[in-house]
């Protein structure tokens, strides 16, 4: 097993050469090994300016925003102002869906573990005042639910911002508010930003995307997505080692480096606990806590979170056993193999715990009958429509809608090959990523119910 700095010399000379092997303009990076943390960068935050990337970079966390609102959720637990099991609307009497019993039903521990079961990818942009999450959550008294709450997980950005609205009415200040005061300053971070308005104060990263398939990358359009999201993860930004003074404090059983507590004893052990289990599908995890995303391998478990914004990538991966933690923040291009060359070597040269392999199709897929899988299957976002030749190959149009198509998403095709039971695999990779397809539940005529893809996308009309 290798030393940190071993680690720390293999990143600093490979990294330049991974990031041009993956098309990475830019990447900052940090490992955590007990007390002690590294950290480096490589490339440039913008290809317009040529400005590089150092250590002090600050890259967005996208998603993984999510774990410090859960933590500011937990700091609610712990001072006994909200119980886990409490229905939402015990402290959020407006929330709305266009399930009202569900609305009801819905607790707040459902919306921590994805199992709330309303549709999840809502991006509404309601402004940019300190009243744009209350606004947002009163948005969604349409949005319909995709399954009983509890039933099971599908990945929900909306629940989020129902969660960061909840923290805002039991604080009596803005989601931004709280994030600074009772994690950013206990904490005492020194590179982190909850606003663009913050970020231009640093060296920050700009998302680079294709203009269209196959072109040279870009600098994004925009830096960062709607306020409204920030609880589910549109606006936090930070260097590296900052998101391992976060991980740093879970690792501690709640407690900052000079000792404040900042969760109560046992608690994020229970964040990291396995809450709810998922489909096979190889890109995320395994199960899930209360936030936490989770990699249930033979060696051991893994925990942390993705994020991605318009056009960065951010990973965070955790061994609590082995006490390290590693941060990768990037700006565009083959993000998740990057990811997996970086991640996986560290994780392989500290712990006994090795990162997943990517998914990928069978050398000879089985021809296979489709008929169960086939169909459109349809969110707020896109409608996605299953269908087989008569040569028997398989096929998955998506269709972007609403805000997708604002984003400038266009019509995909993709062939689709037999993973294994109920579940389809692309047969190309989309920039390193290939997402297996899982097909679960039935509709009472032998079809499947959902298709799941993280997010269980509900069959038309059924």
């Amino acid at each position: 097993m290798s030393n940190l700095h071993d680690v720390h010399a293999w990143l600093d000379e490979r990294l330049p050469s991974l990031l041009e092997k993956h098309g990475v303009p830019g990447a900052a990076w940090a490992v955590l090994r007990g007390d002690q943390v590294v950290d480096g960068a490589a490339g440039l935050l913008s290809k317009t300016t040529g400005v590089e990337a150092t250590a002090d970079s600050v890259f967005q966390i996208g998603s993984i925003t999510k774990l410090w609102t859960s933590t500011l959720v937990l700091q609610l637990v712990d001072e006994g102002l909200v119980g886990l099991d409490e229905p939402v609307r015990t402290h959020l009497p407006e929330f709305r869906i266009a399930d009202g019993g569900a609305a009801e039903r819905i607790t707040v521990r459902q919306l921590l573990n994805h199992t709330a079961g309303f549709e999840g990818d809502v991006f509404t942009d309601t402004g940019v005042g300190d009243d744009c999450v209350e606004k947002y959550v009163a948005t969604l008294g349409e949005v319909p639910q995709l399954f009983p709450p509890g039933e099971r997980f599908s990945y929900n950005n909306a629940g989020f911002c129902v969660l960061g609205r909840l923290v805002e009415v039991v604080r009596g200040k803005s989601f931004d508010a709280c994030l600074r005061e009772h994690v950013i300053t206990p904490l005492g971070l020194t590179h982190t930003a909850t606003s663009p308005y913050e970020a231009i104060l640093f060296r920050a990263a700009v998302g680079h995307v294709e203009p269209e398939p196959g072109a040279d990358l870009v600098p994004a359009p925009v830096w960062a997505l709607a306020r409204s999201n920030s609880p589910a993860g549109s606006m936090l930004a930070m260097r590296p080692r900052d998101l391992l003074a976060f991980a740093k404090m879970h690792l501690e059983d709640g407690r900052a480096a000079d000792g404040t507590p900042v969760l109560a004893p046992g608690t994020a052990a229970r964040m990291h606990d396995r809450e709810v289990d998922l489909p096979d599908l190889g890109l995320m995890g395994t199960s899930w806590g209360l936030g936490f995303e989770r990699f249930d391998t033979p060696e051991g478990t893994i925990i942390g979170h993705d994020g991605s914004t318009i056009g960065q990538g951010a990973f965070l991966r955790i061994v609590p056993e082995a006490g390290v933690a590693v941060a990768l923040l990037t700006n565009g291009g083959d993000m998740v193999a990057l990811y997996h060359d970086v991640v996986g070597h560290v994780l392989g040269a500290l712990t006994d715990v090795a990162l997943p392999a990517l998914p990928v199709p069978p050398a000879e897929p089985e021809v296979i009958d489709a008929e169960r899988f086939l169909g459109t299957y349809s969110a707020q976002v896109f409608d996605l429509t299953v269908s087989q030749d008569d040569d028997r190959r398989i096929w998955i149009d998506q269709v972007p809608k609403g805000v997708f198509v604002e984003m400038g998403g266009k019509v995909e095709r993709t062939e689709l090959v037999h993973y294994r039971d109920d579940m389809l695999i692309p047969l190309e990779a989309d920039r390193g990523m290939r997402m297996p397809h899982a097909f679960v539940g039935d509709d009472g005529t032998g079809h499947a119910l959902y298709l799941h893809l993280g997010r269980a996308v509900r069959r038309a009309g059924a």
